[in-house]
């Protein structure tokens, strides 16, 4: 498996997932031409979806772009989950704040932690919608909710639709790892008719 040192290199741009307990760094090099890091600052709110658990990150002057960085110990903290962030600029001089960019993230277990559970948001919402369609439900799933909509309350359309939804979320992180694994191995896939 070739890549670079992830350490040393860092990435343009924010993360689509993050792995509890991983340190963590990007920079934004175009904001930092527009935004002088010596007059403002940048920096991320995030929140869980759902609510509740916060994340904030500021950024720092990286030398010609901003430098967003974060702790292994610290992003240990961040609960597993799909998180809504937004990315704020401030002026210094006055203390006055823009909204630049708003997106998504998901923070993912740390596999280490043997309490973890190793399956995305998508797998874990399907599992849960699958066991109510089929009368099976465990005892956590009322905590689960659709847009602020426990999964208990909604009707069996509903489930049914919210089900296909999670199914093509699935399968399309699936298609995205197999690809990802296939580049990090250049490896030729073989396939029988």
């Amino acid at each position: 498996m070739a890549h670079s040192n992830y350490f040393d290199e860092i990435q343009e741009g924010e993360p689509a997932t993050i792995v509890a307990g991983d340190y963590l760094q990007w920079k934004k090099t175009e904001l930092a031409e527009i935004y002088d890091p010596t007059l403002y600052t940048l920096a991320y709110i995030g929140r869980i979806a759902g609510g509740g658990n916060e994340i904030n990150i500021t950024a720092t002057d990286g030398g010609g772009y901003f430098l967003i960085q974060e702790s292994s110990a610290t992003t240990a903290t961040y609960n597993p989950g799909y998180y809504h962030w937004q990315l704020e600029i401030t002026r210094i001089s006055d203390s006055e704040r823009i909204v630049v960019d708003r997106g998504h993230s998901e923070v993912i277990p740390d596999l280490d932690i043997n309490a973890s559970d190793p399956r995305s948001h998508s797998e874990v919402m399907l599992d849960k919608i699958e066991s109510l369609l089929e009368g099976k439900a465990d005892a956590d799933v009322s905590s689960y909710s659709i847009a602020g909509r426990s999964l208990t309350k909604m009707s069996f359309a509903e489930l049914v639709e919210a089900r296909s939804y999670f199914e093509q979320k699935v399968n399309s992180e699936k298609a995205k790892l197999d690809a990802q694994n296939h580049r990090n191995t250049g490896a030729t896939a073989k396939v029988r008719f």
